[in-house]
């Protein structure tokens, strides 16, 4: 069992990843129309846009309470992040070209180095003040990379649910947060198929919100 981190160290954080309650985050057959495949992501997302904190909010209002409190602490004492390369964009193999700068336009919401794994790496660049850069390495060396541009920050790992699997089978996810929603959507890229898969290696605290998503708090043991 990997101990878990030192007070002062670096960690590797996942926050406010959505799955329904049947372990579900994502769909199959991604395409640039459809990021989460046939999954819609408002079944999953609806409690964190409904937050007073939520970035894209247009309009005043929404709640606060637990969920805002999340959403909000979302960038807090991040450095970098770490994503699979089917979270930064739909296309798969080499690149056909290098048009392709993500979902997120000319203002991507991470405002730090960004890591994408791809076996087919391609030259950073630079959007706002984030910088993405392709890394076809194993889990232990893209986290010292991302250690290393975080300048003494934690790292979040950002996703997908494959790129997740990576690093908790590897053991270097030091806390997991995941929002369950009281939906099921019966095929797709599953997390787990029950959270007490990973209460081996975590504690878990379960804490329910009356947006009807219930918190998974993972901290390693």
């Amino acid at each position: 069992m990997t101990a878990g981190p030192r007070p002062g160290t670096q960690l590797l954080k996942v926050q406010n990843f959505s799955v329904s309650a049947d372990g579900i985050a994502a769909g199959e057959d991604q395409t640039l129309e459809r990021p989460f495949g046939h999954v819609d992501p408002g079944r999953l997302f609806a409690w964190a846009g409904a937050t007073a904190s939520w970035p894209n909010r247009t309009g005043p209002g929404g709640s606060r309470g637990l969920d805002d409190h999340l959403v909000r602490d979302f960038h807090h004492g991040i450095g970098a992040e770490i994503m699979g390369r089917n979270k930064f964009g739909p296309v798969r193999g080499p690149w056909p070209d290098e048009e392709w700068k993500g979902w997120w336009g000319e203002e991507p919401p991470f405002h730090t180095p960004v890591f994408v794994l791809t076996h087919h790496p391609r030259p950073s660049f630079t959007l706002s003040d984030t910088t993405f850069h392709f890394l076809d390495a194993d889990p232990v060396t893209a986290l010292e990379r991302a250690r290393e541009a975080a300048g003494g920050k934690d790292v979040r790992l950002g996703g997908g649910v494959t790129t997740i699997r990576e690093f908790l089978d590897a053991g270097l996810v030091d806390t997991l947060h995941v929002a369950v929603s009281p939906v099921e959507l019966g095929t797709g890229l599953k997390l787990w198929d029950s959270p007490e898969e990973l209460t081996d290696r975590y504690h878990l605290d379960v804490v329910p919100s009356p947006s009807g998503v219930t918190h998974h708090l993972f901290w390693r043991k």
